[in-house]
């Protein structure tokens, strides 16, 4: 273990509130046979960990993966919040790397909130002007985070009015099982929606009998009566 994993590990002990560790760890469904189940909260708030983020933000990928391959959720969060830094400061080929050591190391990558925070700014980032055949893979895979982690990414390519794969992928995911994909491609497609409304109405004008859930999520149920 570095001198920096060991600093950064003693300020996060010395930061940790049980208080907070006990809400985090309801609120992210920890409990058994929950989608978070067995991940570890020591309770520190997302602004306190940003913060840490900064601190410590030349350390390498190795360091990085280690705390990325940690049971504790704050080190994972901190590590991502690192790496999409580094990320967006990368030259081209560093911007590579980061992109090809996020898709290895994604297994870390597995409650909502590194998902969201993390995937659109580097997978979608990356992606943007290049093949997307990673995402329609991670959409058909039995893993919740990869199909998270794919609809996700496609917020970057909304920004540049490129709507196909956000489209495309929540057409796969259409009859997902889980309450977390019906609210992720609902807030893909509320985005899509602010940018060309007609077009999100005419998707779930198609779709909405096969998942009303879309519907209420996001609050649109309205014009389908």
């Amino acid at each position: 273990m570095s001198k920096n994993i060991l600093q950064l590990r003693s300020k996060i002990k010395t930061l940790a509130d049980k208080k907070v560790a006990e809400t985090m760890q309801w609120f992210f469904k920890t409990g058994k046979g929950d989608y978070g189940e067995g991940d570890v909260f020591i309770g520190l708030k997302v602004p306190v960990q940003r913060k840490l983020a900064k601190e410590f933000k030349n350390l390498s990928l190795a360091e990085i993966k280690e705390l990325l391959t940690s049971s504790v959720h704050e080190e994972r969060l901190i590590s991502l919040f690192i790496l999409i830094d580094k990320y967006q400061k990368a030259a081209e080929k560093a911007k590579e790397d980061i992109f090809k050591f996020y898709l290895r190391n994604r297994k870390g990558i597995n409650n909502w909130d590194l998902v969201d925070i993390s995937a659109p700014k580097i997978i979608g980032k990356h992606l943007c002007e290049k093949d997307k055949g990673i995402l329609f893979k991670f959409a058909l895979s039995k893993n919740l985070w990869e199909r998270r982690i794919a609809i996700l990414s496609t917020q970057e390519f909304i920004k540049s009015n490129d709507f196909a794969p956000t489209l495309q992928i929540a057409e796969m995911l259409i009859s997902d099982e889980h309450d977390l994909i019906h609210k992720a491609v609902g807030w893909m497609l509320r985005e899509i929606g602010k940018k060309d409304l007609a077009l999100e109405e005419k998707f779930l004008k198609v779709y909405y009998k096969k998942c009303p859930e879309l519907c209420y999520v996001m609050q649109l149920k309205s014009f389908l009566k």
